[in-house]
């Protein structure tokens, strides 16, 4: 059920984005043992200059494939939490040529009865789910 809102700058190549994305659902599949087709993704895409991600004293050098990650999710154990930002760091990495660096994660926790995946219905808070 996770949510994953990524931030890059724009002019990536889709094929290149949509590797990022299937990256990332695989490592969701593994860490927060989803259902397969428990899938939602969303790609924003800034202008050069409108996406200002700076290294917070942490001496961090940020590239043009700097991309920030914002996960909506049910809370989750911090364990599970922390074994998704390093799955997911190593895997951009291998797959995507994604640095460590570049990849900034941010969770967003709500309840269940928070989301509604259409009909306008809370479908967790009245059993459908």
């Amino acid at each position: 059920m996770p949510l994953l809102v990524f931030d890059v700058v724009e002019g990536q190549n889709v094929s290149d984005l949509r590797r990022m994305l299937d990256c990332a659902h695989q490592v969701v599949l593994e860490v927060f043992q989803v259902p397969e087709r428990d899938r939602y993704q969303i790609v924003n895409e800034h202008k050069a200059g409108l996406m200002v991600i700076e290294d917070t004293g942490l001496g961090f050098e940020r590239s043009r494939q700097t991309t920030v990650l914002r996960v909506f999710t049910s809370p989750r154990p911090q364990e599970q939490k922390h074994l998704f930002m390093q799955r997911l760091a190593a895997e951009l990495n291998e797959q995507c040529g994604i640095r460590g660096e570049d990849l900034m994660i941010s969770f967003f926790s709500n309840e269940r009865e928070d989301w509604s995946f259409g009909m306008g219905e809370a479908q967790y808070a009245t059993g459908k789910l």
